[in-house]
């Protein structure tokens, strides 16, 4: 999922788009508001992690400006303002939670997996194609039961097509999701993933349609399985 992170803060900005990095969310980090406002105007973000007081525009004003345009991304707000008044006026703002600072990035990602669960419409945290299962809470794909040892942008790229099973995504609306405004895109980097991830998960889990995109086919009942250690998941390596 592609995150827009809004924080002027460097040092705290650094650490949380590290550690979101970390749990494979592919994060953008805007440090004021006016380049939150010009990045949403553009972009489509899974989730929005806002700070309060920002220079150019403020958060309550980068919040306002996305819900009177109608945009559904969950929002998490980040800040110092702890008064039950700040948080009551970001909740009527649009916000979907409300975090304090100082805060650990393990909260933080619960949150935003909760808050998005919400907008998307759906309780599920496990999805299951096949063979494939994806533990959203725990971030581990499995295949016949086996944890698969995938790159985070493979993690990202099975979500992904894993959220919207059945539907064909193109190769630019993928490559919008797998990578943020700084990264470098090499021209076959799409099909070096899905290359990739035949070969981990199966031969049959993605279908290519030549010229028009990439697609899983529709969801099943994920079963009950021991859930990955902390330590396993998912053999992340960057």
């Amino acid at each position: 999922m592609r995150i827009l992170l809004v924080e002027d803060d460097d040092m705290l900005g650094e650490v949380v788009r590290d550690g979101l990095r970390q749990e494979s969310y592919v994060v953008d980090w805007v440090q004021d508001g006016g380049a939150a406002l010009a990045a949403l105007s553009t972009t489509a973000f899974g989730a929005l992690v806002l700070d309060l007081g920002l220079p150019r525009s403020d958060g309550l004003a980068v919040l306002r400006w996305l819900r009177q345009h109608r945009h559904r991304t969950a929002v998490v707000i980040v800040t110092a303002r702890d008064h039950v008044s700040d948080r009551i006026a970001g909740l009527d703002a649009g916000a979907d939670d409300y975090l304090i600072k100082p805060f650990d990035i393990d909260e933080l990602s619960a949150r935003l997996r909760a808050v998005t669960r919400r907008v998307s419409g759906s309780a599920e945290t496990l999805l299951a194609v096949g063979e494939v299962v994806l533990d959203l809470r725990q971030r581990v794909v499995t295949c016949r039961g086996q944890p698969a040892a995938l790159t985070a942008r493979e993690y990202a790229l099975v979500e992904l097509l894993m959220r919207k099973a059945g539907c064909l995504l193109t190769r630019a609306e993928i490559q919008e999701e797998l990578y943020g405004f700084e990264d470098h895109i090499a021209s076959n980097a799409i099909e070096v993933h899905i290359h990739n991830l035949r070969r981990k998960l199966g031969a049959h889990f993605i279908t290519n349609l030549k010229g028009r995109g990439y697609r899983v086919d529709s969801l099943r009942g994920a079963p009950l399985q021991p859930t990955a250690r902390k330590g396993e998941r998912n053999g992340l390596r960057g």
